[in-house]
């Protein structure tokens, strides 16, 4: 019987969701698991990098495990695990660190990008930067190699770290002459567009633009209420409110929606109405869930649990390769 394929996905705590986390993230994930064996973890060691409260790193790990058990993720069909609960992967990642050249950090883009930024800023090119996020593609490397994960579902953005992690796999396989780790292949994530926020600009926090996944009712539509709309527009199509119903309703109701706007039929207040009424559907029950898990944390633990037992063997079986390769 051949082998199923291992498909992983880390999943980073961050702050709150919004609608545009899961259009564009979370849900073009979990399509890509069906095809393979699903591991999803947290990947709450990268979070160290840029999160130094320990309180709210332990709220962000609550909250993205709630976020993604109420968005589908069902561990009766997929392994869900904490990376920091798999200490082999910290192991592994020191043993790779030994065989990585520099110059491969030197150029992770997102190593570059921080380092470009405070140059234009007029700061030394490394000023804010530690070595957790100068060496972050190594301790990637190690999450997706530890697993022996033979696909990676990424973004553009994210396929140089799947490269590395098989760029340090087949140079650790031709250093110890042996087939020990798994070069993995990654394949893009469905291509989502840029869900558009409240105000026309791509949703951000940073904008100060979004749309909460979960939260109540009242909130939606006081949110939606406050999307400023121009009665002048010649064009509905480009507006924020009617960008953003595309981004989740159906094509038939995005333009049933589009030719009442055009005709006059309704006005932009009835218009609010509807997206309102198409969040609420979209994301209602989905919302009542993640609130339902956040208050059963023992239950989230019980599934990191379920999943450290089923990883842990992999993990210890891939390290214990690797160390009696190296000679440890």
């Amino acid at each position: 019987m051949d082998k199923k394929e291992v498909v992983l996905t880390g999943i980073k705590p961050t702050g709150d969701l919004h609608i545009g986390n899961y259009l564009g993230a979370i849900e073009p994930s979990l399509e890509a698991a069906k095809v393979g064996g699903g591991y999803f973890f947290v990947a709450d060691l990268h979070a160290l990098n840029q999160e130094n409260s320990p309180q709210k790193l332990s709220r962000h790990v609550w909250s993205v495990a709630a976020a993604w058990l109420a968005s589908g993720l069902d561990p009766d069909k997929h392994v869900f695990y904490r990376q920091s609960d798999i200490g082999e992967i910290a192991e592994l990642s020191v043993i790779l660190s030994a065989i990585t050249p520099k110059r491969l950090m030197n150029n992770a883009h997102a190593y570059k990008a921080f380092g470009d930024r405070n140059a234009r800023r007029g700061k030394d090119p490394d000023s804010g930067i530690n070595m957790g996020l100068y060496t972050y593609p190594i301790l990637m490397a190690a999450d997706i190699l530890a697993v022996q994960a033979d696909i990676v579902p990424v973004g553009k953005d994210q396929i140089q770290h799947v490269e590395i992690a098989r760029d340090l796999a087949g140079r650790f396989n031709r250093i110890y002459k042996g087939q020990y780790l798994t070069l993995p292949n990654y394949v893009l994530a469905r291509e989502v567009s840029a869900v558009r926020g409240t105000d026309g600009q791509k949703m951000s926090k940073s904008y100060d633009n979004t749309i909460p996944l979960f939260t109540t009712p009242e909130v939606w539509e006081k949110i939606v209420k406050k999307i400023v709309t121009d009665t002048k527009v010649s064009q509905p199509e480009d507006s924020a409110v009617f960008e953003i119903f595309q981004s989740i309703a159906s094509k038939k109701e995005s333009a049933e929606l589009l030719a009442d706007l055009r005709s006059g039929k309704i006005r932009w207040g009835e218009a609010k109405e509807k997206l309102y009424n198409a969040i609420k559907d979209r994301f209602g029950r989905m919302s009542e869930d993640y609130f339902s898990w956040m208050d059963s944390p023992e239950k989230i633990r019980d599934i990191f649990e379920k999943g450290k037992a089923e990883v842990k063997p992999i993990a210890q079986k891939t390290l214990n390769t690797v160390k009696k390769a190296t000679g440890l």
